[in-house]
């Protein structure tokens, strides 16, 4: 049978699998012949697992429990998300072969609902990157034209949901690993905020940092899926203990009163002006809808690539300590002592990029130059948040472009690492902040989907939502399809 995830969102699903019009297995057949049939030209999916999720799949015909949203309905994990006995790399050599002993507490809360994993997607080695072009395995192709960069590092895990391989996937956001690729392939996705989400059994890149969220067509969708992930978690000790709502609670469509908050700087030197244009538009829609909006400005915006990525490296380096060859993973062959295990593992195991990451945050971190980099880089962090507050004290959004430019050509920024870094711009304050963020589509510029961020107060998805939601229902942008939607 053949399933069309463009005309099915999860409520109709549900209601499909409640009904008994369609199986668990059906669907989950039907989702691993969707993948087969597309992926070549795609590459979202470094592996996929179809023997264990048509297992689980049969288990949830047999007990017919679909009270939960999820219950039932296939779902793609990026490849840095552990999953008992199944193969999770972080995209890296260096990770080939290993089988985690454990779920993450995300994969584990699905599981538990009856949600079916069928497979990793693609993404940049241990998710640095922002093109999903710094993969050990493949290069992934944006759902909208094959030529142009899906964005990252969780471009995988957005070019499927946007390519209807999947109706929904789990990505990470770092820096923006999440938005951005959404912006990119047209679709929905959500950073929550720091602490919202467990992220245990996530391969960490920057503890302080790393967030897990959701991609998917539209924004109820999106958070029908952070209602199951979201909550405390005591194998994490940064996560939260606030009470999860509901966070389809003001999906109304409306936003009369709603104060909006647009930085001047989201529309500075750096930003294509079509992009420009495309979000201002979005924002006027807004606001004939019944919203206030007022510029503001967020002075420190120009500080935050160069904090982030000392902070985010200096993390990272010592993170990725434990990738030595000695305990799981590749190993290299013809090695003399333990230290040239470590060198030689390290060497052929890690790509340039990673390696590039670890030296910086090495240096940072060094006794000569903490003080001058990487505790100043704190200190713009501090400041950051300070711009956040001062705004969030008299608006309940702020909005702007998610990415300076639409999805670039594939190859076309691999080389030039710095030109990549500051196409996070827009997201890495987000981060640095802990705040939620989320991108929806706000229109087209050359064919190709412009992204549209909404970031809100801390933990308070629910009025983020809110605002994407009453776009997007004025909007109707998510009914449009990439062309991969004909060989469905």
């Amino acid at each position: 049978m053949t399933i069309n995830f463009f005309d099915n969102d999860l409520t109709s699903l549900h209601e499909k699998l409640v009904n008994k019009d369609i199986s668990t297995v059906d669907l989950t057949q039907a989702t691993l012949e969707n993948i087969e049939k597309t992926d070549s030209e795609l590459q979202a999916f470094i592996r996929t697992n179809s023997d264990e999720a048509l297992l689980q799949a049969k288990k949830i015909d047999a007990q017919h429990d679909f009270s939960n949203m999820l219950s039932g309905l296939p779902l793609a994990l990026k490849d840095n998300l552990a999953t008992n006995g199944i193969e999770t790399t972080g995209a890296s050599h260096i990770l080939e072969g290993f089988k985690p002993v454990y779920d993450a507490t995300v994969v584990s809360k699905l599981s538990t609902v009856g949600a079916i994993s069928v497979g990793k997607t693609n993404m940049d080695e241990f998710a640095m990157g922002g093109s999903t072009e710094t993969s050990y395995y493949k290069k992934t192709a944006n759902a909208w034209d094959h030529t142009k960069v899906p964005g990252g590092s969780s471009g995988g895990s957005a070019a499927a949901v946007a390519g209807g391989q999947i109706p929904f996937a789990l990505g990470s956001d770092t820096g923006g690993s999440i938005r951005q690729p959404a912006a990119f392939n047209g679709i929905v996705g959500l950073k929550p905020t720091y602490g919202r989400v467990s992220r245990w059994g996530l391969f960490a890149m920057a503890s302080s940092l790393d967030q897990i969220g959701p991609f998917t067509r539209t924004v109820k969708d999106n958070a029908l899926v952070l209602n199951t992930i979201a909550g405390f978690d005591a194998k994490d000790s940064t996560s939260s203990k606030r009470d999860v709502p509901d966070f389809t609670s003001k999906l109304t469509g409306d936003v009369k009163g709603l104060k909006i908050a647009v930085p001047k700087e989201y529309f500075g030197e750096g930003i294509d002006p079509k992009v420009a244009t495309t979000v201002k538009a979005a924002i006027a829609q807004l606001e004939a809808m019944g919203a206030t909006v007022d510029e503001v400005s967020l002075p420190h915006t120009k500080y935050g690539v160069a904090a982030y990525y000392i902070i985010m490296s200096s993390e990272a380096s010592s993170n990725l300590q434990r990738y030595d060859g000695v305990r799981y993973g590749f190993r290299a062959d013809d090695v003399k002592n333990l230290e040239d295990l470590y060198i030689k593992t390290r060497s052929e195991g890690f790509g340039d990029e990673v390696k590039r990451r670890i030296m910086l945050g090495t240096f940072s971190l060094s006794a000569g130059a903490y003080d001058a980099f990487f505790k100043k880089a704190a200190k713009i962090r501090t400041l950051l948040i300070e711009d956040f507050n001062k705004v969030f004290a008299d608006y309940d959004v702020i909005v702007g472009p998610t990415a300076p430019t639409v999805a670039y050509g594939l190859g076309e920024e691999i080389d030039d690492p710095t030109a990549m870094y500051l196409a996070d711009v827009l997201t890495i304050p987000v981060n640095l902040a802990g705040l939620p963020g989320m991108s929806v589509n706000a229109g087209f510029v050359d064919g190709l989907p412009v992204g549209l961020q909404i970031i809100g107060k801390p933990f308070d998805e629910v009025t983020v939502y809110q605002t994407g939601y009453a776009f997007e229902q004025a909007s109707r942008l998510f009914e449009q399809r990439p062309n991969i939607a004909k060989q469905y």
